[in-house]
């Protein structure tokens, strides 16, 4: 038995269109949530308009978030299926120019004239519209858009990192809110940026210092404007 048939590989492409909408939700919820549970706190609001507010934040913005990828994915699968059908189209009405062009690709890429063209036949002959979709268009099935998918997956995502601020709301007591949900929120954006670098096969550190410095500026922004409008109110 040949060697590729019992040799399995887990390519971390193949998990690019549900970890970019899980790992955009997540730090969403957690930077959106926290940064306004933290802008409500620094306005010497009481703990319930704290929780009332981090609550009001975590279904709206998971709604957002769901219907922001929903739109966008979709419409990044509009314009594909529209290029699918004039891939078709073509392919259809001028066969020979397309079985050229596919083969002027292979050749671009270091293949041999003749060989080159023996391949595009053989890929035409079998699925002429896969190939060109792959080969010309860029469009496969690892990388094609799904919309549901992406929606679902950025608002599970959202709720589950909105839920870890709001949790410190819970456990922290009144006075120390701010800086308790703070730290938390930072913590738990490490570990977010950590977990989405490995899984994606990029390097950890870097990661895991952007997502947690974006984090901080947006927590401290928010933060001084709670003082601010909070102390002049």
């Amino acid at each position: 038995m040949s060697r590729l048939h019992v040799h399995t590989e887990n390519h971390l492409v193949d998990r690019i269109g549900w970890l970019r909408a899980a790992v955009l939700g997540a730090n969403d919820g957690i930077i959106s949530t926290a940064s306004l549970v933290v802008g409500v706190a620094a306005a010497a609001a009481t703990r319930s308009d704290v929780l009332i507010a981090g609550i009001a934040g975590l279904v709206a913005g998971a709604m957002s978030m769901a219907a922001g990828e929903y739109v966008s994915v979709s419409s990044q699968s509009d314009t594909e299926q529209a290029d699918l059908a004039r891939e078709r189209k073509e392919l259809s009405e001028n066969p020979g120019f397309e079985l050229d062009e596919l083969a002027e690709i292979y050749v671009k890429r270091g293949v041999d004239t003749s060989l080159a063209r023996q391949v595009a036949v053989q890929l035409m002959v079998k699925d002429a519209l896969t190939a060109h979709a792959r080969d010309e268009l860029g469009i496969s099935e690892i990388t094609a858009a799904r919309p549901v998918q992406a929606a679902f997956a950025s608002a599970a995502m959202f709720s589950v990192g909105a839920a870890m601020p709001l949790l410190m709301v819970f456990v922290s007591p009144a006075s120390a809110l701010v800086p308790i949900v703070s730290a938390a929120s930072l913590a738990f954006l490490a570990v977010l940026g950590a977990v989405g670098a490995k899984a994606g096969g990029a390097n950890m550190l870097r990661a895991t210092v952007r997502v947690t410095f974006w984090g901080a500026f947006a927590l401290a922004l928010t933060a001084g404007i709670g003082k601010l409008f909070g102390t002049v109110v």
